[in-house]
């Protein structure tokens, strides 16, 4: 935000030097980025009065001008052709200097002396954007009221320093010049002056007589005031406000458009200036526009617009875009005879899609999109309106139209003087905490004992008490504050049971060839389609994205099978073989939708494999290798369903009695919605249980001092019959010799009948206090075999 020192003076006393008040608005919180000083090297040009003007004898294109000074008559060759007798005009005398330093000298032009020289706006250092076409090539002809003899920096606001500040973006309220002003008196201990706005209003119509407002979308509009002038004469701005402009890095258009950015850069409220004969039906809507709607925008772009955008229209067509740029159907021109005046408040959110998505950003979006304050919307309607009566520039009509659905109200914020020196580390007394907030325009009153600040609504950013700390620390001075040093309890840097878990899983599957993949938490609602997910799942009660970047990127995931068959469609189309892949990641469970609290964040691992060489067994034993790592002993594989996952090729996981997630083959049709060709194995568990049951507890057992005796089982069973069943009956027969059973074929084929299967198992026996004899382990293994076929009708395979 560039701040000129001459129009801040205009609002609070200054005796500061720039760099003085720099350092002391720095201190208090408004970070200056610079300084720049306009006009200072110019020396010696005062102002003059053209009395004769004789052609030059012996060159055509030069003239000798005899320029009154005050003082004496000097006679001054020039080439300009813009000058006329009695003009008023900048003139450099012999040794004075122009912008940019160069140093005037009388010389002599074809025989005859000039003891000066005429200036152009550019020689002063002004921007000749906004002057007429005469003076942009030849010679600055100023006002006829100007006292010749004046130095001309006591004339024009020629010399100034411009401050740049950096507005953080919570602070919209100081990019204007009363905002800033705000911060100085508060920072200098000065008192803040804003002059009355009074208009005389001479149109004698009234504007409510002559347009209608319509707010479509109040959610997008909060407010809109509309002021009527008719009359205008549109013409150059005076240099003063030109320079002003200039200094604040805009550039002069003409008196009306300059008015418009003047009043925005003082108030901080953007404009807008129609041509009123142009609006169609008298009326303006503030509306969404409709869908493929086109817009010319004063730049000469036709826009393509949406219905996410918001336009200002009339009956018919859109004459702007909202907050963003003006439309070419509705500008003021030469020939502009009516004005209407604009002063709106818009969502920034919404603008700022807008200006993204379009590729267009002006001051005014600039500002919208931080959020401003909607009520000086009127005063600064009303300023512009009195800038016009005091140039001349048009009769104000009577009166306003002003929609406003909800106008909010001051924030309250309790505080205590105790907590805000407990913070700060000082001992600043209530009064003077009520003084600051009171110099910050914060009112402060007592309420049961309790104090309370009343915001201002322009003050946006501060919404609890930890921001009146920071307020009042700042006004206090940063400088002011103690210095200590850093206290705490110093702690070893290491990881957590938690961390070193997740580590031990993942040296556990990379060891076993797996790739960690990392993916996106935000996924498409069409994902619970694709994978089959029932309608009355509750994984389809996901979060939606407020402000997604796209339809598949809209809501957070509550599974992540989808993302994993992604990743394997993905490099399967890459042609990869061979894949084996495990993310370790978040799904996002809501309580309850609309949200009122923060989801669930459940920690899951979501695992896949697909190859030739690969099936159920090579996942399930990953799992297990991964149960036994962390010492998870009440682990379980029960044959389920699972929308996701083939018929009969899939089990829930168990440890205890809590289901923790599913493994199985992935179900042909869901694979065929992922343009996948080949068998793929996958299992999302819940981590978060995982590691509730993992422990890092090694328990000592001494080598076994007596030697084992093994026996292998084959028997044949029904092929319904589970293996850990089995496994179950003969660990339960077994006790107390059986230290181990493990299961490791199973056959089915010609030699075995139809619907059967073969299972073959090694059973290792020892008894701790002695050498087990072939009897007494035949009596255990007769027992086993007995149990097996009284349960199962279990035979043994011959």
């Amino acid at each position: 935000m560039l701040v000129p020192m001459r129009w801040l003076k205009e609002f609070v006393k200054i005796n500061e030097e720039p760099e003085e008040l720099a350092q002391k608005l720095t201190m208090s919180g408004s970070n200056v980025e610079g300084i720049e000083y306009w006009g200072k090297d110019i020396k010696g040009i005062i102002i003059g009065e053209i009395e004769k003007i004789e052609k030059h004898p012996d060159a055509d294109k030069l003239l000798i001008v005899y320029v009154n000074t005050g003082n004496e008559t000097i006679q001054i060759v020039t080439g300009a052709t813009n000058v006329r007798e009695k003009n008023k005009v900048p003139v450099a005398l012999n040794g004075s200097i122009i912008a940019g330093g160069k140093k005037i000298r009388k010389s002599k032009f074809r025989g005859v002396d000039s003891w000066g020289m005429l200036c152009s706006a550019e020689e002063l250092g002004l921007d000749d954007h906004g002057l007429p076409p005469e003076m942009q090539e030849g010679i600055l002809i100023l006002p006829e009221d100007a006292p010749v003899g004046t130095d001309i920096k006591d004339y024009l606001p020629l010399e100034d320093a411009v401050i740049d500040f950096e507005i953080t973006p919570n602070r919209p309220d100081c990019l204007s010049i009363i905002g800033m002003a705000r911060e100085t008196a508060a920072t200098l201990k000065s008192e803040l002056t804003i002059p009355k706005i009074a208009l005389n209003e001479e149109g004698e119509e009234f504007v409510k007589d002559k347009v209608t407002i319509k707010i479509e979308a109040e959610d997008l509009c909060k407010r809109y005031t509309a002021r009527i002038i008719k009359d205008i004469k549109i013409e150059p701005s005076p240099l003063w406000m030109q320079r002003r402009l200039q200094t604040c890095g805009i550039r002069s258009i003409n008196n009306i458009v300059d008015i418009t950015n003047y009043v925005m850069l003082e108030t901080g409220q953007p404009l807008h200036a129609f041509d009123y004969d142009k609006i169609r039906g008298n009326s303006i809507i503030v509306r969404r526009a409709r869908p493929s709607e086109e817009l010319e925008t004063l730049d000469g772009n036709i826009r393509e617009l949406n219905e996410d955008m918001l336009v200002i229209a009339d009956k018919s067509r859109a004459l702007g875009l909202a907050g963003v740029m003006g439309g070419a159907d509705s500008e003021i021109t030469s020939s502009t005879r009516n004005v209407l005046i604009e002063s709106a408040n818009f969502f920034g959110p919404n603008i700022r899609r807008t200006s993204r998505q379009l590729g267009l950003r002006s001051e005014s979006s600039m500002r919208f999109e931080k959020g401003l304050d909607p009520n000086i919307c009127l005063m600064a309607a009303d300023r512009a309106c009195q800038l016009i009566e005091q140039l001349g520039a048009g009769k104000v009509l009577k009166g306003c139209v002003d929609v406003f659905p909800a106008k909010p109200a001051p924030r309250e914020i309790a505080f205590s003087p105790d907590r805000i020196n407990k913070v700060l580390g000082t001992s600043i007394p209530q009064d003077e905490m009520i003084d600051i907030l009171r110099r910050l325009e914060i009112d402060v009153r007592h309420d049961s004992g309790i104090l309370k600040a009343i915001v201002p609504t322009f003050r946006q950013d501060l919404v609890e008490e930890a921001d009146l700390v920071e307020e009042i620390g700042r006004m206090y001075g940063y400088d002011k504050l103690p210095t200590t040093l850093p206290y705490g309890n110093v702690t070893q840097g290491k990881l957590d049971d938690y961390q070193k878990y997740i580590d031990d899983i993942k040296d556990v599957l990379v060891y076993n060839g797996y790739f960690e993949t990392y993916t996106y938490s935000f996924v498409s609602p069409k994902v619970f389609d694709i994978i089959k997910t029932p309608n009355d799942s509750p994984l389809r009660k996901a979060i939606e994205l407020l402000n997604p970047l796209g339809e598949e990127r809209s809501i957070m995931r509550t599974t992540l099978l989808p993302n994993m068959l992604d990743t394997i469609a993905f490099n399967l189309n890459h042609k990869a073989e061979e894949l084996r892949f495990f993310e370790i990641s978040s799904v996002y469970l809501p309580k309850q939708l609309p949200l009122k609290e923060l989801p669930v964040e459940n920690k899951r691992i979501v695992m896949g494999l697909c190859g030739e060489s690969m099936n159920y067994y090579d996942l399930k034993k990953a799992i297990e290798t991964i149960f036994t790592k962390l010492r998870i002993k009440n682990w379980d594989f029960i044959p389920a369903s699972h929308f996701a996952f083939h018929t009969s090729r899939c089990a829930k996981i168990l440890i205890g009695d809590k289901e923790i997630g599913f493994v199985g083959e992935v179900h042909p049709d869901v694979l065929e919605n992922y343009e996948i060709n080949k068998k793929v194995y996958a299992a999302e568990l819940d981590l978060d249980t995982i590691l509730e049951n993992a422990s890092n507890k090694v328990i000592f057992k001494p080598l076994p001092k007596f030697p084992a005796s093994e026996r292998d089982l084959a028997i044949v069973v029904d092929e319904r019959v589970l293996a850990r069943d089995i496994i179950k009956e003969i660990c339960e027969s077994g006790k107390p010799l059986l230290e181990s059973v493990e299961l490791f074929d199973v056959y089915q084929g010609g030699q075995i009948a139809k619907g059967y299967k073969s299972m073959a198992f090694s059973l290792v026996f020892r008894a701790p206090d002695r050498t087990l004899t072939d009897i007494e382990v035949n009596e255990v293994f007769e027992k086993i075999e007995k149990s097996l076929k009284d349960k199962f009708n279990a035979s043994l395979r011959e």
